[in-house]
């Protein structure tokens, strides 16, 4: 398991915007998928959004549609996690997580299928 790095975390009013980034030093975003994760604190980790090396095919959480978009850029081995309009229940620590054999579907994100993970980065609004 090749460990992620996430950075772009912050402080950020509600209604604001944030562009997170997941870098790998080796292949762990080249193959299968990557997705971001959040975990608020007393709360499980949930997993709001993947996509798909091969066709970058996409997963959204209902909870963040709309406002979240994920993308790659595979040349720099960088995984984003755009989020727009951020409210404060998206207050959390983000993590990123990749695995060389998932494949993004509407069935929802398990932490458990991945297999590679960064160390977070935090995410809070507040006005």
């Amino acid at each position: 398991q090749e460990p992620l790095v996430e950075s772009g975390g912050g402080l950020v009013q509600p209604g604001g915007s944030l562009r997170l980034s997941c870098a790998a030093s080796g292949g762990a975003l080249e193959y299968g998928a990557a997705a971001w994760f959040r975990q608020a604190p007393g709360k499980e980790r949930t997993g709001v959004s993947c996509i798909s090396s091969s066709d970058g095919s996409t997963y959204y959480a209902d909870s963040v549609k709309g406002r979240f978009t994920i993308s790659r850029d595979n040349a720099k081995r960088l995984v984003y996690l755009q989020i727009d309009n951020l409210k404060p229940e998206d207050t959390a620590v983000y993590y990123c997580a990749s695995d060389p054999m998932y494949y993004c579907s509407e069935d929802g994100l398990s932490a458990a299928d991945f297999r590679s993970w960064g160390q977070g980065t935090q995410v809070t609004v507040s006005s």
